[in-house]
């Protein structure tokens, strides 16, 4: 199971009724948090989540609505006892951005890790599941996410009996490893089936369409994307800064064939995204003008549906 948390929603400032935009995920024993506005921790203490469990934190950039709520995050996390080293993630200069932040929060009682993007796109693997950055298209050098879990195919017990492979060593083909016994050598994709389908989330803000968000989150079960504005008027605006209307991400999304878009990172001046929703769902029916909180179980194909709130 996958749990997804949209924490904030908002775009540029923070406002009584709407943090700053943050997502946060835990599958596998691991919490992964994307951008750190203003507000994520309140958002967070809403969840019932705990901030110390954080092991990963993705930046899409370095603009102050994405990254701002970071140091106070960091203290809470000291001060709840943390010990684990935490990894960061973002585009070149991380490190540098990330210390200047900390002049505010100098001691800590864990070490902090960076991963600097490199080029277009980079993946980087875990136990369990794996991270996509991919570029977009904004003012300062943006990255979009993935986060995806694979999932592999059935073992075939019938097929590893026929081999004569002893039952003790059946755990250890299911993991991948491979087994030599007797002189003879046993890898996994003998005894497994074809790969199931997995779970992809997609998460992308601060960028004008490009093609690059298209593919990425092509088949995502959920694409969480930037709609700054809903009204017609406003896509000159959204051009000139490089931001997205709702509509553009309604087209990415059915583009993508993704399984639902919940729409974040509003503009301050935009109060009732709901009021633009039939427009949205004339393109893409599975749209949500998503709100602070919103969130998601998401679990394989053979499980339980996955469970909103």
């Amino acid at each position: 199971m996958l749990d997804v948390c949209l924490l904030g929603t908002g775009g540029m400032m923070p406002l009584p009724y709407r943090f700053l935009t943050s997502l946060m995920m835990r599958y596998n024993g691991k919490s992964i948090l994307i951008d750190c506005g203003e507000g994520t921790q309140i958002a967070l203490r809403e969840k019932g989540w705990s901030p110390k469990s954080i092991d990963i934190i993705c930046f899409t950039h370095f603009h102050a609505d994405h990254i701002s709520g970071l140091p106070g995050m960091l203290l809470t996390m000291g001060n709840a006892e943390r010990t684990e080293p935490l990894l960061m993630i973002g585009p070149k200069g991380l490190q540098r951005t990330v210390n200047a932040l900390r002049t505010i929060a100098p001691e800590l009682p864990f070490s902090i890790e960076f991963a600097e993007i490199e080029g277009p796109e980079q993946s980087f693997a875990f136990e369990g599941f794996q991270i996509e950055a991919f570029r977009v298209n904004h003012n300062v050098t943006c990255y979009g996410y993935c986060l995806t879990v694979e999932r592999a195919g059935r073992f075939n017990p019938q097929r590893a009996a026929e081999y004569g492979i002893p039952v003790i060593f059946w755990s250890r083909l299911q993991k991948g490893e491979t087994v030599t016994l007797d002189g003879k050598t046993f890898t996994s994709d003998m005894v497994m089936g074809e790969k199931r389908k997995g779970l992809k989330v997609t998460y992308c803000t601060d960028t004008r369409p490009t093609e690059s968000i298209v593919s990425h989150a092509g088949k995502s079960d959920l694409f969480v994307c930037e709609g700054m504005y809903g009204e017609p008027d406003k896509l000159a605006k959204a051009r000139e800064y490089r931001h997205m209307t709702m509509y553009e991400a309604a087209q990415m999304a059915q583009r993508a064939d993704v399984g639902e878009l919940w729409l974040t990172h509003y503009s301050p001046s935009l109060l009732r995204p709901e009021e633009y929703m039939a427009g949205v769902r004339k393109i893409f029916p599975r749209a949500v003008a998503a709100k602070d909180g919103r969130s998601l179980e998401l679990n394989f194909e053979d499980s339980s549906a996955g469970c909103q709130s």
